[in-house]
């Protein structure tokens, strides 16, 4: 069999890419012999060779045995979502994906994470016998949806044989550097290769005129192959390009009839690749009537039929017909274009693009359009959504009665997008037009979110009650005083604002609201957590997720804090790969993970809801993330990456200032100091976070009040840990069911007050709930008191003390115990022997136990979204614990990795330790 490419390289259409050429196919080679996944991007300019090295990079990868999907990104077409990578997904022979596989993909469209995990595990499935080639041409008019998926499935499969070929125009902030990418920036063709290009066209020696005239196309070969073209036809008398391309297209329209002219210009501004079908309906002809305007363009070189569309031979010779049009006839065109699109059926995504280039102010189908637009895509590109509002918000004269409608939807998709402080200002803009009242109420009501995002409580407050004293509809008064009470849920009065969540459930459950409902649940569930009331908090978050099963993640982390671990499993299992939130389902897997004392799982797990929330670019949770973290490595001893995770604290606690946050980073300071042996400094943070944030103290404290005793006592403060040990205390009066909050009353009270009774018992409470790690604390600090009494007990409860850890991976906390357990042994006459050995950095002794048991299971053959429902893990963090295996074992594919597992002989089952 002869493969394309495989000899004379330097051939027509291919001259001077002979290096290129040559790496692509090496990254085809290099996934075929199973080496893993690999990204290649052509970047360059248009007319610079990208799409022909695409073409016969696709043309090797089928001879070798690839499965192939060719697609290409269309100007146009940027507001239907997926249809960058439909455009080949759907197509080939065979097709990578089924058009049912499909279907299914884009009824979920609104969920970004789940679908391009679906995706991606289709494509994973589908490479599983097979290497696969996806290429994408002209990436940079890729619709959001394309461009999420592109940014973040090759980094998913790089264990796959899944090669993606990417062409476009130079982007950085586009494509980024992602593992094993390959960047070929095509280059000007040198001389020799456009002299090469000079023969293939007019044969024989290249005369020194037509030489001359080449350096006009700027090492350009498709600028270059036109001028050649034109030369061969009409010698080489002409201007220099790029006006000769547009003059030489200009040349070939004056030829044609006029109504292939006419025709030509139509499908120019319907963009590079048009229907028949709507481009007779803007010629206002039927479709059949078109036939020689067709045959006439294709025969002149510059359309090309590809069946179901027609296409211009390339992007620039539509460019050159497009310029040749006035700006005034291109926008009017548009504008034509746009409304018989919709008086065809078509979609407002179809219509919008045209509308962006042509609407003026006081276009009422364009405003309405734009807003339909911008609705159907906020949930899966909700930036897109947010510009489109914006714009329709735009073309709306300043005192139509209309522009508070529009102005209202413009706020929402802006906060949707995350652009919170743009929202204000459109909101306050809108009412510096002294709106009615009960439209100043509404505005108010959807600011009311943009405030609680840029934790501006007090504004909050103020245009709550404000906005009440005017509205007159029960709902929008509803929303209002919910938003209220989540506003008071930050107050010192939190009785007061209880009662205030209460009348807006009420108030909701009266005008029959879904966002008051769901508001007001959502705030009385605020409120109880700040209070400490656990059994509450999982009340109204039951409630709420009972509601809206979008709020499923709140309900586990309240049932957390009630200790009921094994409702947030079944919880956690229902959900499985439901398109849920997946960020805060992972945080609430890692919340368990850690009150289950599974510190390398829980590490594993918000390592997933970072890479998840930076997938999205909503990095909300990014402080309590990097706390967290930081507190397992303090556990661990791992001190240079606990400062790691503080410096990435500090910095973006600096560039998003809120109070939560800054109290959660103000506590991990503490811990750190007092880590350092800065005791004092230690105290004084706590004593701040006490004292500036009380609204937080039981959500901050509640696992850690035990640490922030000690360190108030290390840190001098007698009065500090009493505070913390009577505030405990009263969190386990109000918390009577919850064994944690019993037992960690006792445990602070205790070292508060030097009582090794209420030691005991925070032993005796601990032994009876779900946690190890509070059990651990409460069992070594009663072993040392033992053991400094001389009291032979010491010994079993360091003992428990030391193996929980041990288990747990604390492996700082273990060595402390091991140390105390030495001195027992000391002075009983018995000897302990050994320290933990820290476990590598590399190898098969680095895997943690979780990545063993994925490790195992993916070199038996499964796919990631299998070793997941085998496991009872979610894809995503299959996905975590196989990046970090590969990192540790230094291996590039799924064969590979099966070759160690091998060699390793390792007895233990897939899914055993």
């Amino acid at each position: 069999m002869t493969v394309p490419g495989s000899a004379a390289l330097s051939r027509p259409g291919l001259r001077g890419r002979e290096a290129e050429l040559e790496r692509l196919r090496a990254l085809i080679e290099t996934v075929r012999d199973g080496e893993g996944g690999a990204i290649a991007l052509l970047l360059g300019e248009p007319g610079i060779g990208k799409t022909v090295l695409l073409q016969e990079t696709v043309s090797i990868a089928r001879a070798l045995g690839f499965v192939v999907s060719h697609g290409r990104a269309e100007e146009l077409h940027e507001l239907a979502p997926l249809a960058s990578l439909a455009s080949g997904l759907l197509h080939g022979d065979p097709p990578l994906l089924s058009s049912t596989d499909f279907a299914d993909l884009a009824g979920h469209h609104d969920q970004r994470i789940w679908l391009v995990e679906r995706l991606a595990q289709l494509i994973e499935e589908r490479s599983a016998g097979t290497p696969v080639l996806i290429a994408v041409d002209d990436v940079q008019w890729a619709d959001p949806l394309s461009r999420f998926a592109l940014s973040v499935m090759p980094a998913r499969l790089l264990s796959s044989p899944v090669l993606w070929l990417l062409t476009g125009r130079i982007d950085p902030e586009l494509y980024g550097q992602g593992p094993r990418t390959t960047t070929l920036p095509l280059r000007p063709l040198s001389d020799t290769a456009l002299a090469e290009l000079a023969r293939d066209v007019l044969g024989g020696d290249v005369p020194t005129q037509v030489a001359e005239l080449l350096d006009g196309a700027g090492g350009n070969p498709f600028l270059a192959a036109e001028m050649l073209t034109g030369i061969a036809a009409s010698g080489a008398d002409a201007p220099e390009p790029p006006e000769r391309l547009v003059l030489g297209v200009r040349d070939r329209l004056a030829g044609l009839r006029p109504g292939t002219l006419h025709f030509l210009r139509i499908g120019s501004v319907l963009g590079r690749a048009f229907s028949l079908a709507d481009a007779a309906a803007l010629c206002g002809r039927p479709a059949s009537g078109l036939s020689a305007e067709v045959d006439e363009a294709i025969a002149a070189a510059l359309l090309h039929d590809e069946g179901e569309r027609l296409l211009f031979r390339h992007d620039l010779l539509r460019q050159a017909v497009y310029a040749d049009l006035a700006p005034s006839v291109r926008r009017a065109l548009h504008r034509e274009a746009a409304s018989r699109l919709v008086a065809a059926g078509r979609s407002s995504t179809d219509a919008v693009p045209h509308l962006l280039k042509s609407a003026e102010p006081g276009d009422q189908e364009a405003i309405g359009l734009l807003g339909t637009a911008a609705t159907d895509v906020i949930a899966v590109m909700p930036d897109l959504a947010a510009d489109l509002a914006v714009r329709a918000l735009e073309l709306v004269p300043p005192h139509a009665p209309m522009v508070f409608d529009v102005g209202e939807r413009a706020i929402v998709a802006l906060t949707r997008a995350g652009r919170y402080t743009q929202a204000r200002e459109t909101g306050d803009t809108l009412l510096a037009r002294q709106p009615p009242l009960d439209v100043f109420a509404r505005l108010q009501s959807v600011l009311g979110d943009v405030l609680w995002h840029l934790d501006d409580i007090h504004e909050l407050t103020r245009r709550s009650t404000a906005a009440l004293a005017a509205v007159t509809d029960p709902t929008i008064r509803a929303r209002l005083t919910a938003r209220q009470a989540l506003a008071r849920s930050r107050g010192r009065d939190l009785g007061a604002a209880r009662e205030t969540g209460e009348r807006a459930l009420a108030e909701a459950e009266r005008s029959g609201d879904r966002e008051a409902r769901v508001l007001a649940l959502w705030g009385l569930g605020e409120i109880a957590l700040n209070a400490g009331d656990c059994a509450a908090a999982a009340e109204h978050h039951t409630a709420l997720s009972v509601f809206d099963s979008a709020f499923l993640p709140e309900e586990a982390v309240a049932r957390i804090h009630m200790d009921d671990f094994d409702t947030v499993r079944r919880l956690l299992r229902a959900a499985g790969d439901a398109p849920l939130r997946p960020a805060m389902l992972i945080w609430a897997q890692a919340t368990l993970n850690m009150g289950l004392g599974r510190l390398d799982d829980a590490d594993a797990d918000l390592v997933t809801a970072e890479r998840l929330e930076a997938d999205l670019h909503v990095p909300g949770n990014l402080v309590n993330i990097r706390v967290n973290r930081g507190l397992l490595a303090m556990l661990r001893g791992d001190r240079e990456a606990a400062r790691e995770h503080l410096d990435v604290v500090r910095a973006t606690v600096a560039e998003r200032p809120n109070t939560g946050n800054h109290a959660t980073h103000q506590y991990f300071e503490a811990v750190v100091a007092d880590g350092d042996g800065d005791h004092a400094t230690a105290a004084e943070l706590v004593r701040s976070v006490q004292r500036d944030h009380p609204f937080l103290r039981w959500r901050l404290l509640r696992p850690h009040v035990v640490q922030a005793v000690r360190i108030a006592l290390r840190g001098g403060d007698r009065n500090l840990a009493e505070d913390l040990a009577a505030q405990a205390v009263e969190h386990a009066t109000r918390n009577p069911g919850v064994p944690t909050a019993q037992g960690a009353a006792a445990h602070a009270s205790a070292l508060a007050n030097a009582d090794h009774e209420l030691l005991e018992r925070a032993v005796h409470v601990l032994l009876t709930g779900p946690r190890p790690l509070p059990l651990a604390a409460a069992s070594a600090d009663l072993g040392r008191a033992l053991l400094a009494a001389g009291d032979p007990a010491a010994t079993p409860a360091l003992t428990r003390a030391h193996d929980i850890y041990a288990q747990a991976g604390a492996d700082a906390e273990a060595d402390r115990v091991r140390a105390d357990l030495e001195r027992a042994a000391n002075r009983s006459g018995r000897r302990r022997t050994g320290s933990l050995r820290p476990r590598p950095g590399q190898g098969w002794d680095a895997l943690t136990a979780s990545e063993r048991k994925v490790a195992r299971l993916i070199a038996a053959g499964h796919t990631n979204r299998s070793a997941a429902e085998t496991l009872v893990v979610s894809p995503h963090t299959v996905n975590t614990h196989l990046a970090s295996i590969f990192r540790k074992l230094s291996v590039r594919s799924r064969v590979h990795l099966a070759r160690i597992v091998l060699a390793e002989g390792d007895a233990g089952t897939a899914t055993g330790g």
